[in-house]
């Protein structure tokens, strides 16, 4: 007996001893966070409450408090369009994506139709995601150019415009093609999150229901809808931030224009920070962004805490 406790003991000391190594290897992501992540961010902080501008030090620049903040929400108009423009891009992405995404899903999970190749269509929705995004910028921009342009070729062809049509001086002709990308780019992801989603749910709930005469419809809205709900607020609450930042195609393609039309939120950070150099502006347009965010993030977290509450008490 007395042998026995020993050996568990022993076990239990040699487990503790190489589960300190787990330790060491986890010392390179904490030390990358301190440096590029959690630093530039408390650096960003406080330049954002400074004057900061130019080739200025942080030493050398004025403390004006919230002065930064007050003119981007008072005094700045350009700033209140970038954020329109990016909840309006992000609104117009993820309502038609979400939709596909629980088609897709509902289609490659449902046990009578079996579907086959299941595993090919999944690489090729995801694909779109591998890509560079400065490289779609480029394939879409050569697509939908004035005037020699694969699109205006086609619409020609089929004789739906007599005259090539620019679709980079038109706002909503800019905007449709950024929102077509980004949607274009994400909807794969969010299906296979949904799939996954869907195969983790318990068989038995489904043989249950289609025993007791259920149909697709009704499974899907009563079993699969509600038990998914976390992962659609997961998507949610990614696809926002995400939204708030995209930054890449409409600068890339041009720059915020037409009109200011795909002038986000990113390209106005980005303008003020790197081509003005008004560094005190642009760090509170950045702290901004992170508190919608966050903001937005808790608001979702906590409607759906409580209407899981409500259906719990129903």
């Amino acid at each position: 007996m007395e042998n026995t406790k020993k050996s568990v003991r022993k076990k239990k000391s040699n487990f503790e001893k190489y589960n300190r190594f787990g330790y060491y290897f986890l010392i390179p992501f904490f030390v990358g966070f301190l440096l590029f992540t959690l630093y530039p961010m408390i650096y960003s902080i406080s330049i954002s409450f400074t004057s900061m501008n130019g080739w200025q030090s942080f030493s050398d620049a004025t403390n004006v408090g919230l002065q930064n903040f007050i003119t981007l929400l008072t005094s700045t108009p350009l700033f209140m369009k970038a954020l329109g423009n990016s909840v309006m891009l992000w609104i117009f992405t993820f309502i038609p994506q979400v939709l596909l995404a629980l088609i897709l899903a509902a289609w490659w999970t449902n046990r009578k139709l079996n579907l086959k190749g299941s595993g090919f269509f999944k690489t090729v929705f995801y694909l779109p995601n591998m890509i560079m995004a400065a490289s779609i910028a480029a394939l879409f921009g050569g697509i939908f150019g004035y005037p020699t342009g694969l699109a205006n070729l086609l619409l020609q062809n089929l004789h739906l415009i007599n005259h090539p049509f620019n679709f980079f001086q038109s706002v909503w002709g800019t905007r449709g093609i950024v929102i077509f990308i980004q949607f274009w780019m994400w909807y794969g992801q969010t299906s296979i999150v949904y799939i996954a989603g869907i195969t983790s749910i318990d068989e038995g709930l489904f043989e249950a229901a289609r025993i007791d005469g259920a149909s697709d419809g009704q499974i899907f809205r009563r079993i699969t809808l509600p038990l998914l709900r976390p992962i659609v607020l997961y998507t949610f609450v990614t696809s926002f931030i995400g939204g708030l930042q995209v930054f890449d195609i409409p600068f890339i393609m041009t720059q915020g224009g037409p009109q200011n039309g795909v002038y986000t939120l990113s390209i106005f950070i980005y303008n003020q920070a790197f081509a003005y150099r008004n560094y005190g502006l642009a760090s509170a347009a950045s702290v901004l962004l992170l508190i919608i965010s966050a903001v937005v993030s808790i608001l979702m977290f906590r409607g759906f805490r409580e209407r899981v509450n409500i259906g719990g008490e129903e």
